[in-house]
């Protein structure tokens, strides 16, 4: 059972290339604050824009980094079957934990399609899975009857949901049972989605205040509320800083505004101006919540 908080690793570039120092620190800033568990090469990750070869190794390095320590569930998705096959076999060899799996974006696959890709991947590899459902990413809605079903093969371990939609965790929970791993893909949602029957997160806004999340799940799992939406509502301007321009734009400005990362990004995305209005309202939130000064 994954549990806790995760963060959605972005991916340092420099000189037209994966930046393996600043990566490694920046896994290692999520470790020394206690983090629970990494997730490179995910939609923060800039998967999309990833060369094949990049992919893997930035997975490689984040492994190295976390050294065991906590587990490191993989970005591996494709819109492509095969695709996916070959990248879940890779990180397999490395040693992580599970593979992170977005249903196939542009295809538009139906509910039968996207059961057949899930348990193919599975079948062939023999690895844990973790589904992630981002609708508003991909266009495509992996349905709760689908999950359901999904989540007897043993292989298929948990998912990631971005919906915000509370009632679905909640019917997720009812019908995947209490060993099916959900975890909140959405920051802004996180308190509803863990009192509901979540698990955890997998999030963005902890690549910047890890410990933040890892305090909130913590607070919800000993029961105490009060402190959990006290720290749900510490994070939330920040967080909405972070998401004024698709996800991770906003996140490498922050994240190079502390000295972690160069705010570099894989065309077609480009850097947000720390000069700008947006830039300075985000600095504002960082200074705000304490992670620079």
């Amino acid at each position: 059972m994954f549990r806790g908080a995760y963060t959605a690793l972005a991916t340092p570039l420099a000189d037209d290339r994966v930046d393996e120092p600043a990566l490694a620190r920046l896994a290692q800033h999520q470790l020394d604050a206690g983090i629970d568990g990494l997730v490179p090469c995910g939609t923060t990750g800039e998967s999309a824009t990833l060369s094949i070869s990049e992919h893997v190794r930035a997975i490689e390095v984040v492994m190295r980094t976390a050294n065991g320590r906590v587990p490191v569930i993989a970005g591996a998705g494709s819109n492509c079957t095969r695709s996916a096959i070959e990248t879940t076999r890779a990180c397999k060899e490395l040693g992580t934990a599970a593979t992170l799996h977005v249903t196939p974006y542009y295809n538009k696959p139906g509910q039968d399609e996207l059961r057949r890709h899930f348990l193919t991947i599975a079948d062939r590899v023999g690895h844990p899975i973790v589904l992630y459902n981002v609708p508003s990413r991909t266009c495509v809605d992996l349905l709760p009857s689908t999950v359901a079903a999904l989540a007897q093969h043993p292989m298929i371990v948990g998912i990631k949901d971005a919906t915000g939609d509370m009632h679905r965790v909640a019917e997720l929970r009812e019908r995947c049972g209490d060993d099916f791993a959900l975890l909140s893909g959405d920051d802004f949602s996180l308190l509803g989605f863990l009192a509901t029957g979540g698990d955890g997160v997998v999030s963005v806004c902890s690549n910047v205040v890890p410990g933040v999340f890892v305090e909130l799940c913590q607070a919800v799992r000993d029961g105490d509320l009060a402190r959990a939406r006290a720290l749900q509502f510490r994070h939330l301007p920040l967080t909405r800083c972070l998401f004024t321009k698709s996800n991770p734009i906003p996140l490498k400005a922050a994240l190079s505004a502390m000295g972690l990362c160069q705010n570099k990004l894989y065309p077609p995305m480009f850097p947000l101006d720390l000069e700008s209005e947006e830039g300075q309202r985000l600095l504002a939130a960082l200074r705000e919540i304490g992670a620079m000064s």
